[in-house]
């Protein structure tokens, strides 16, 4: 018979977990890695909305994608357009930037099914006698693992031709140059961060969700038991 186990502890980390995945997949697919060094406005491009000259502004580049202005675009008041260099895995920048395109994909999927599964954790506790909870918080702990990887393998990318374009030639591995970190990479790391903290935090999930409390009320015969 299922039993719909709800706790406080259990549904804290199911939110986690959903939140975790969508972070990194939303800082993987963003252009908001590094922030290039300012692009001074020809005299040509005007502000549709003050008459005056547009203030200098700063390019993006991501792992795949970059952001950059187009300039005489009339049709719209956003001037920039955003979207990937590469058309395919061979053409990502750095041999450093394909690694962590890997390292972070195989994180993010494994975070995605962890999120996933996490949904059903109130109907399924445990599979073929093992702890569904555990099953993901090790999971978990692997796939911070791979994001880990990602994220140290990132900065020796620095050096290629496309950073050095957005960066200035003092760029070079681990070092910015003209650049700054946008959100994304920050976001990156905060999910990693996060994500060894879901890891942790699933052994709680699990201890909630088997206590004395739990099996009393299902001897009583409760379908639906919700605990703070």
């Amino acid at each position: 018979m299922c039993h719909v186990i709800v706790t406080c502890r259990s549904m804290l980390w199911t939110l986690l977990s959903i939140v975790v995945a969508f972070a990194e997949l939303i800082a993987f697919m963003s252009a908001d890695w590094l922030i290039g060094k300012a692009k001074p406005s020809s005299s040509e491009d005007v502000d549709n909305r003050t008459g005056g000259a547009q203030e200098p502004y700063h390019p993006t580049l991501g792992i795949y994608g970059r952001c950059t202005r187009i300039s005489h675009m009339q049709l719209s008041r956003r001037d920039t357009l955003c979207g990937p260099y590469a058309e395919n895995f061979s053409e990502i920048a750095s041999g450093f930037w394909q690694a962590t395109a890997i390292f972070l994909a195989v994180g993010i999927m494994i975070l995605c099914a962890v999120a996933f599964v996490s949904v059903f954790t109130m109907c399924v506790q445990s599979i073929m006698k093992k702890s569904i909870f555990n099953v993901c918080g090790l999971l978990q702990g692997i796939a911070g693992l791979f994001l880990i990887l990602g994220l140290i393998l990132y900065p020796a990318g620095w050096g290629c031709q496309k950073a050095v374009s957005y960066c200035g030639h003092y760029a070079s591995a681990y070092k910015l140059g003209d650049c700054s970190l946008g959100w994304a990479f920050y976001t990156a790391i905060g999910g990693t961060i996060l994500t060894f903290i879901c890891a942790v935090f699933s052994a709680q999930a699990e201890i909630a969700t088997s206590s004395d409390k739990v099996q009393e009320e299902i001897e009583e015969g409760k379908n639906l038991i919700c605990l703070l």
